[in-house]
């Protein structure tokens, strides 16, 4: 029986450049939250089906569950600890959530978040209200009904701040 051999992995999150070897099947949401102690990214269902875990890869939306973190070797990161400032004082959207009771339980907000940056880094002006629907639709959310994080990202938007 042979064994699997760690690879080395360099890769920047949030901005931070880190180099650590990994095992080659270690999940990236895992790398993320175990090996870089980035606990604000959340896993749920583990097959790609919630978007909870959703991160920016290189400027898009991945799901992190399903990625394996050798894979991002070389690649550029942010995760939902990217967005407030370091002092802890939120950015605009993540404000514009709290204002808007755009969570509630909180389990999906980190990949809510990450998906709605991206859509709003594309489309500063919010767009309509069915365009934002569909850009978070890929993340599931419980309790919410959608509506109020909508009106959260339109808030956002609309203070000219997005992401």
């Amino acid at each position: 029986m042979s064994t699997i051999e760690n690879q080395l992995v360099t890769v920047t999150v949030n901005g931070r450049t880190y180099e650590r070897a990994v095992e080659p099947r270690k999940a990236l949401s895992d790398f993320l939250r175990e090996d870089l102690e980035l606990t604000g990214t959340h896993v749920a269902c583990e097959h790609g089906f919630c978007g909870v875990c959703n991160i920016l890869l290189d400027g898009q939306t991945v799901r992190s569950c399903l990625l394996f973190a050798v894979q991002v070797d070389g690649a550029s990161i942010e995760t939902v600890e990217s967005l407030a400032a370091p002092d802890g004082t939120l950015n605009a959207l993540q404000q514009a959530f709290n204002d808007n009771a755009g969570l509630q339980c909180g389990y999906c907000t980190p990949g809510m978040l990450m998906t709605a940056k991206e859509y709003l880094d594309a489309n500063p002006d919010g767009g309509t209200d069915d365009q934002i629907r569909e850009a978070i639709s890929g993340v599931l959310c419980r309790c919410t009904g959608y509506q109020q994080i909508v009106e959260s990202i339109r808030a956002a938007a609309s203070a000219g701040k997005g992401a």
